[in-house]
């Protein structure tokens, strides 16, 4: 038997590889089957160092912001499901090599092609069987493993075929014989053919996927803003988040699939008698409404992992009523679907009616990547500290730190003071008093719940101006901000900061986002014309 060159078994081992995770993909879109790949993806994550981790996510972050993307979760989540396929396809090839091996030095390669083909499959179904929701259908089994045998008995059998003596034409044969094939001819073939394979599996499964889960369309919120006079400023995010598009950060690559009308919440741990809620008994409580600012902890200055909408749950202080705790009780471990979990005080939870089990986003249900049915929210506190697709609460005697905390992340997530520079109105330059141009600035405040008394803007470093603020929708939320300049040709840099209810500056110091969430002062630059078109005349 002729020996297979290295490089040709990794050709041959990729060209198998495609197909065979496409399998996978199809198998997830038509019967719910285990989507291996990103298992795998989440089953790393849960083992991978918290340094390095938070290393990845600050770089793909970065990088992200760099390039220019406007929807960084999204797009996240999308790098994040592609490396989970990149890391499965080193795997796959990594087992491929080793059938090589086998093939180059044993004469039953066939039989031990399966076996190892078996071995993988086993292994794949080990990292899905635990996930979350996990698929422990016996279809579901024999799907995972079954396809690995499959590819590792076609691989090896490609193997066979380019180590046969016809897999290459004799030197001293003028034109081979219709049985042989030379190497080219047989990679084109099995080139093709996986092409083939991979492009229809992944087609077929996206147009199901797509036909099945249609992407929702970016919709104004429900709670509009009211006709109050206040003119907004162009660039200026909504100041209301479309429930479509309010962002998602958490550590699983998909959104937790959770079937509402069998969910329930139990309450184990320092309680004399578990007690357990549906989500109709939930709703049952007296509710409570707040319009409310989130922002990820992960957010750069002016980023887009923040957003503010409608929210509508429990306080859980009330859930906490119907319960009998222990005397040691002091804290709620609660866990959500994805494995998150995050410690909350009994204590604070009791001092705050604000602290809710929210069960809306804008009077609808929970949309499931935003954490469907059930998510908590902790006023002036970052997204990190507030599990989604909740699934039990342990009452505990401590505050044990959660998921992010023991990866190095700020114990209290507190939010921090920022201001931002979010429009600059260069198509709404108007004419005022004295034949003066103006140019309109804006942008937002936030101060978690401590709230904004004053925002002030700088242009070229020069004297600090007080910009006119918009009474905001609650005391959860950001404060929008407005500053009509004198217009003056060149190029500018235009800088705000803000200060909190009390008085206190924000931290002008410039600071990563790590641990404590990004500080410092917001500026844009722009250049402006000699002579810009003018929107008009002031009007108010």
């Amino acid at each position: 038997m002729k020996k297979i060159p290295l490089w040709l078994a990794v050709v041959i081992t990729l060209l198998t590889a495609l197909p065979f995770l496409t399998g996978f993909y199809l198998g997830n879109v038509l019967f719910g089957f285990s989507l291996v790949p990103l298992d795998i993806f989440d089953w790393m994550v849960g083992i991978i160092p918290g340094g390095l981790l938070i290393t990845g996510v600050g770089l793909m972050v970065d990088t992200l912001i760099a390039l220019g993307s406007q929807d960084v979760d999204t797009a996240g989540k999308l790098i994040e499901q592609g490396m989970g396929y990149v890391f499965t396809l080193v795997g796959v090839a990594v087992v491929g090599l080793a059938i090589w091996g086998v093939v180059q030095r044993n004469a039953r390669a066939r039989v031990w092609g399966s076996v190892i083909g078996l071995g993988l499959g086993i292994v794949f179904l080990a990292l899905s069987w635990f996930r979350p929701f996990a698929n422990h259908s016996l279809l579901n089994v024999l799907w995972i493993v079954g396809l690995s045998v499959a590819w590792a008995t076609v691989l090896t059998t490609l193997y066979l075929r380019s180590a046969s003596p016809v897999a290459t034409a004799s030197a001293t044969t003028a034109q081979s014989t219709p049985d042989m094939l030379n190497r080219r001819e047989f990679l084109v073939q099995v080139g093709g053919t996986s092409a083939v394979l991979t492009l229809t599996g992944a087609g077929l499964g996206w147009l199901l996927d797509a036909n099945g889960n249609p992407a929702p369309a970016t919709q104004l919120a429900t709670t509009v803003p009211t006709a109050d006079g206040w003119k907004y400023v162009q660039g200026q995010r909504p100041e209301l988040t479309a429930l479509a598009d309010f962002y998602r950060i958490d550590i699983s690559t998909r959104p937790i699939e959770i079937d509402g009308a069998a969910w329930t919440l139990p309450f184990t741990g320092l309680v004399k008698q578990t007690k357990s809620f549906t989500l109709d008994e939930l709703k049952a409580f007296p509710k409570r409404e707040e319009i409310i600012t989130l922002q990820c902890i992960s957010n750069r200055i002016g980023g887009d992992l923040i957003g503010t909408l409608k929210w509508t749950g429990v306080p859980v202080r009330d859930v906490l009523a119907q319960l009998e705790l222990e005397d040691n009780a002091t804290h709620l471990r609660i866990e959500g679907g994805d494995q998150f979990f995050e410690y909350v005080s009994i204590e604070q939870i009791m001092a705050d009616e604000r602290i809710i089990f929210a069960y809306f986003f804008d009077d609808q249900p929970l949309p499931e990547p935003n954490g469907f049915p059930l998510r908590i929210y902790l006023p002036d506190h970052y997204g990190m500290k507030q599990p989604k697709w909740i699934i039990g609460v342990e009452v505990v005697a401590s505050d044990e730190r959660g998921y992010w905390v023991r990866r190095g992340w700020s114990p209290t997530a507190q939010m921090q003071t920022t201001s931002v520079v979010d429009g600059v109105g260069t198509m709404e330059v108007y004419r005022g008093e004295a034949d003066q141009l103006y140019l309109p600035i804006g942008g937002y405040a936030i101060a978690g719940a401590r709230g904004i008394s004053k925002i002030e803007v700088s242009v070229d470093e020069g004297e600090w101006q007080e910009a006119t603020l918009k009474t905001p929708y609650s005391d959860l939320t950001w404060v929008y901000w407005r500053h009509d300049w004198a217009y003056q040709p060149g190029r500018h840099t235009f800088a705000v900061r803000c200060y909190e209810k009390d008085g206190t500056l924000q931290i002008v110091e410039t600071r990563p986002n790590r641990p404590d969430g990004a500080t410092g002062i917001h500026s844009v630059s722009r250049t402006l014309e000699d002579a810009p078109e003018v929107a008009g005349e002031l009007t108010s």
